[in-house]
This record gives structure tokens, C-alpha cells and sequence, in this order.
């Protein structure tokens, strides 16, 4: 994996300057769903620190699952092909993100590298969050390089 593309780059500094995680990714690749700054900022904004600070699913992840679905999601209900397509692209950026990391889940990643203390006074965004939204973005980016997003699946093949 690459240490940083345009895109991780945008991610990171976006975060940094304030934007949950989920919304620094999902205003990172805007242009790559058809977004505006303001949809993607609003839509994003409930999933910062996994899930409205709840500490479920990683926010950063939570915004690269809304880039997939906006790009590659079904609008038909009975399109199962792209349907399927597109869980198989959140699992895989899934797996991929728990093979470096550990976890999806925003406690789990926390808790593995920071203080309980860190935590509660809110300095864990320094030292771990940006790095997951780096991470989430490159990762984000091999994904849309693939093509033929449509054919895995193999029950649709």
C-alpha cells in the first residue's frame, strides 16, 4: 500500500483542520459521486467517531462505504447483480482495512492505540484517526482503479 495519494492527502488535511472522519473522506472523493461540499458534508456528518460518537464502525470507513454506494450501489431493488456487487467492495475495503489495522470498530481501534485518558480528553485524533483516514482513502482509491466492479460476485457470474 502506498504511504499517501492526492486523494489520502486531501483526506488527512481535511480531518485535520476539523471534519468528522467520515466526512473527510466522503468530501475527498465528492467528485467521484456527484456530490456537492454541502450534501457530502451534511450526509457524512452523523458518522464521525463511529457512528455519532458511539464508537461502532471506524467513521473513515463509513465514509468510503457511502463513496461505493454512491458510486457502484443499486437503485433498482430487484438489481440484485450491482446490489451484490457492492457489498463485496465494502467487504473487501473491509478486510483489507482490518489486515493492517485490527478492527473496524472505532472503540477497538482506540483502545489499541491510546489511553483510556487520551480518549476521554479527546488527543486520540492526533495520534490515531488521521492515519486511519490516510489509510481508508488509499485503500478507497484501489478500489475505484478496478475495473469491472460488477462481474465478482460469484453467484452472479
Amino acid at each position: 500500500m502506498p504511504l499517501s495519494s492526492p486523494k489520502s492527502d486531501l483526506a488527512e488535511k481535511l480531518f485535520l483542520h476539523g471534519y468528522a472522519c467520515s466526512q473527510a473522506i466522503l468530501l475527498a472523493f465528492a467528485n467521484e459521486t456527484g456530490l456537492d461540499e454541502r450534501q457530502a458534508k451534511l450526509i457524512a456528518a452523523p458518522f464521525g467517531g463511529g457512528m455519532g460518537r458511539l464508537r461502532l464502525t471506524c467513521g473513515a470507513l463509513s465514509g468510503a462505504f457511502m463513496v461505493l454506494g454512491l458510486k457502484y450501489g443499486n437503485e433498482q431493488p430487484k438489481d440484485l447483480k450491482r446490489k451484490y456487487s457492492c457489498y463485496e467492495l465494502v467487504q473487501d475495503l473491509a478486510k483489507k482495512f482490518v489486515a493492517i489495522h485490527g478492527s473496524t470498530e472505532c472503540g477497538v481501534l482506540l483502545k489499541n492505540k491510546v489511553s483510556l485518558k487520551e480518549i476521554e480528553q479527546r488527543k486520540h485524533h492526533q495520534k490515531i484517526c488521521h492515519i486511519l483516514v490516510r489509510d481508508v482513502a488509499i485503500l478507497l482509491e484501489e478500489i475505484l482503479a478496478k475495473d469491472n466492479h460488477y462481474s465478482h460476485h460469484p453467484s452472479l457470474k
